[in-house]
Formats: structure tokens, C-alpha cells, sequence
């Protein structure tokens, strides 16, 4: 299945150059009501299980790594603050991507955008 933006699904069997991680820092729109409703119940966000990119829908089959980026207090406090939470996940259609959630917008005038795709490879030949 190939990707928006000229990314090409691998051949069986044959190695294609999207088999490394492009970098990619664009963001994602997750579907209304795809939600995890057991992480946010924990205060975590609850990653979508479908999203959009580039006009294609994407659905998360599963997820291979989870973790948390953490940094100071920016008013000088000696505490830490999860900044983003970090997913590695595997589409449906074999797709591996990092996706983060910015715990704090970017910006004021798009206070929404705060899923992100971070990096995407193409699906591995067997």
C-alpha cells in the first residue's frame, strides 16, 4: 500500500529505500471517538486507534513501544514535567511509525494540534 507523498510499499522480498525511518514532523488528525478511554482514565492521553495523514486514514494495530520524554520546569522549579508521550506503533497496513502527544500546543492559534507523526517506514519485505 503506498504512502501519501511518494512513499512505496517494498516488493516481497526486495529491500526499497523506505525501509529506514523518513522523517516526517507533520501533524496527524485522530478520527473523533477512536480514543483509548482507559488511558485517559489515567491521566494519559488516549492514543487514537485511527488517524489521518495526508488524506489517508490509518488504523494502529498495534503498539510496539511506549515511552515518556520528560524536562525541567520551565518556571526554574526543581521538578520534572512529561513533555510528550512517544509511540511506536504498527498500522494495519504495516506501516511502523513514531507518533507523539505534545502535552503543550505548539502554538495558541492551533491549541488542537497535539498528535504528531514523527517518523514512518514502509512495510518489511519477509
Amino acid at each position: 500500500m503506498p504512502l501519501p507523498g511518494g512513499y512505496a510499499a517494498a516488493e516481497e522480498g526486495k529491500p526499497v529505500a523506505g525501509d529506514r525511518a523518513d522523517f516526517i514532523s507533520e501533524p496527524i488528525q485522530p478520527v473523533p471517538g477512536t480514543f483509548d478511554t482507559r488511558a485517559m482514565a489515567a491521566g494519559e492521553p488516549g492514543l487514537p486507534a485511527r488517524f489521518t495523514w495526508r488524506g489517508s486514514e490509518y488504523s494502529i494495530d498495534r503498539v510496539l513501544e511506549k515511552w515518556k520524554e520528560t524536562s525541567r520546569c520551565r518556571s526554574g522549579a526543581d521538578e520534572q514535567y512529561v513533555r510528550k508521550h512517544w509511540f511506536k506503533i504498527r498500522t494495519t497496513g504495516g506501516h511502523e511509525m513514531k507518533i507523539y502527544f505534545d502535552r503543550q500546543p505548539r502554538t495558541t492559534r492551533e491549541p488542537t494540534r497535539r498528535w504528531w507523526l514523527y517518523t514512518v517506514s514502509t512495510p518489511k519485505g519477509p
